[in-house]
């Protein structure tokens, strides 16, 4: 387990769950039946904004009027996404339910479709990602999170990145990493954080 920033964490340890804890961590779940096979995604209608369009068009001139994404069921070869990817995961936010599960189904996913994939769970929610702070996940550290509640697999965190400091040490991080993707798991605060990330990100893209 390769750890990044102020040491390891000792995380979970299963041999300690209840009967009920120690249930949970292999009932299967359910999956949307278009991610059982192959898939292609397909563009579709500009996006738009439920209010405010021109304003948010303004603070997000890279991102909006992108094209709306449908996930399409296609014949290719369900087993490859076209190589091995690098992608960074982080917990936004006050606790849920689902956090790990998302985690879980992420490192699935890759292990199973794009071999040789990296996933790294950034620490302390976005501060994580600012300063650093990250685990490479693997299937011994995500076990014992499987199907339990909360956000303590790499801790979350209300910390904003909005300042053009902030923004260029999270893009540090990114290409420190040489990231392929990043994936903030929250609420509606946490989406806009993301969403100015996500802009930040595009426009340095342009200017490279």
């Amino acid at each position: 387990m390769a750890i990044n920033g102020n040491g390891p964490s000792s995380g979970r340890l299963a041999s300690v769950y209840s009967e009920v804890q120690t249930s949970r961590l292999n009932h299967p779940l359910p999956m949307p039946s278009v991610l059982k096979s192959s898939f292609k995604i397909v563009d579709g209608a500009p996006s738009s904004a439920a209010g405010n369009p021109a304003e948010i068009a303004k603070l997000f001139p890279s991102l909006f009027g992108q094209p709306s994404a449908s996930v399409v069921p296609t014949a290719a070869d369900p087993s490859d996404l076209g190589g091995s990817l690098k992608i960074g995961v982080v917990l936004s936010g006050g606790q849920a339910p689902g956090g790990h599960n998302v985690i879980s189904g992420i490192f699935d996913y890759l292990q199973d479709r794009a071999k040789g994939s990296t996933l790294y769970g950034f620490r302390g929610g976005p501060a994580g990602i600012m300063k650093g702070k990250y685990v490479e996940l693997t299937p011994e550290f995500i076990y014992p999170y499987r199907n339990q509640g909360g956000f303590d697999m790499i801790c979350s965190g209300r910390d904003k990145i909005e300042t053009p400091e902030q923004f260029k040490q999270a893009e540090e991080t990114a290409l420190k990493l040489d990231l392929d993707g990043l994936v903030v798991i929250g609420g509606d605060d946490s989406n806009t954080n993301a969403c100015l990330l996500a802009e930040n990100f595009r426009q340095a893209i342009y200017l490279v």
